[in-house]
């Protein structure tokens, strides 16, 4: 039950909490959702030919690079309060194999998916990108029903298959599909919704594990690792090692990727994966492919049609649909999960 006014105005009174944790969960996933969605607007800025640099300058990598290598220092500081903490109250610290699985998940989830992700936006609009991503949870239909036993039930295959009509509009008649290599950037979009999925399901036993701050800092640090290799490989075999000229721009541009993309909404959606699970997590996305379309059209330029809109709006309600409707316990006539 939602708290009424009454109840608001005596808890910001007393000191009181109105929201119960699960609630807040709610919160932070959405906010988490819309500033993620950024990501796909700071990287097309970053693409944009200004100042003499041109899209080919810039690759992924060094994007990557940019996003973790500024807010690294802050998670490895978060990381090392977050034990300090757990050792002033008595607590077990975390186990290093636990750390070093989140730290593997970090390299599926924020190395892998992310240069998937930031290397298909070369090739198509900001819009389209976040739609395909939305359709994660499809993924993770599959998945579970794959590799965890879980029976999809009907109305959620008819939830997938309305988002995924919203696609095939899009695809049949939009303007956002505007764009060289459109198929190739497509395949690394899905291909990256496709591992997101995995490491959402991967990532909830862990979190629970080590809790939200331990298990994002430890992936994140991981995947920085790992992203350092390879720029600093490929810099080498390339003989172009040394800090690039870019312009102030870019370098503004790293940085709002590294706090507002990253680090503050990573804390934000693994609080929410912790306290409302997965798949509410993953209903929370609806706000994301509305933010990147408010922000595309008027801070990119981006067309946005009729049949974009449509397109859109079908998207949006059959991945909705799927999203509540999982979250509805299975009758107990059908058992949840099946041994294989």
């Amino acid at each position: 039950m939602r708290p009424t006014l009454r109840e608001y105005v005596a808890g910001a009174r007393t000191g009181a909490p109105v929201l119960a944790g699960q609630n807040w969960g709610y919160v932070f996933g959405a906010i988490g959702a819309v500033l993620f969605s950024m990501k796909a607007i700071f990287v097309k800025l970053a693409y944009q030919p200004v100042d003499g640099v041109s899209a080919n300058e810039i690759d992924a990598i060094s994007l990557m690079a940019m996003r973790l290598g500024f807010s690294m220092p802050i998670y490895i500081l978060i990381f090392f309060m977050a034990i300090k903490k757990l050792q002033s109250a008595g607590k077990e610290t975390p186990r290093f194999r636990h750390m070093l699985m989140a730290g593997s998940l970090g390299v599926l989830g924020y190395y892998i998916c992310a240069f998937l992700d930031i290397q298909g936006l070369k090739y198509v609009t900001a819009q389209l990108e976040r739609l395909l991503l939305f359709t994660y949870p499809v993924f993770v239909l599959g998945l579970s029903a794959l590799f965890l036993g879980i029976r999809p039930r009907p109305l959620s295959l008819l939830g997938a298959l309305i988002g995924y009509s919203g696609i095939a509009i899009i695809f049949a008649g939009g303007d956002i599909t505007a764009g060289e290599n459109l198929a190739l950037g497509t395949a690394m979009i899905l291909a990256c919704a496709l591992l997101f999925a995995a490491f959402q399901l991967l990532a909830k036993p862990m979190i629970t594990k080590l809790g939200s701050t331990v298990f994002t800092c430890c992936a994140m640090f991981t995947a920085g690792i790992v992203i350092f290799t390879h720029l600093i490989t490929q810099n080498a075999v390339e003989g172009t090692l040394g800090v690039p000229d870019w312009p102030a721009r870019i370098w503004v541009i790293g940085l709002a990727l590294a706090f507002f993309s990253t680090l503050i909404p990573s804390f934000l959606v693994n609080i929410a994966i912790d306290r409302i699970g997965p798949q509410s997590t993953a209903m929370l996305g609806l706000v994301s492919p509305v933010a990147t379309v408010v922000f595309a059209i008027f801070w990119l330029g981006e067309p946005f049609g009729i049949w974009d809109a449509l397109g859109t709006l079908i998207t949006l309600l059959g991945i909705g649909f799927y999203s509540w409707y999982s979250r509805k316990p299975v009758p107990q006539s059908q058992p949840a999960a099946r041994a294989k």
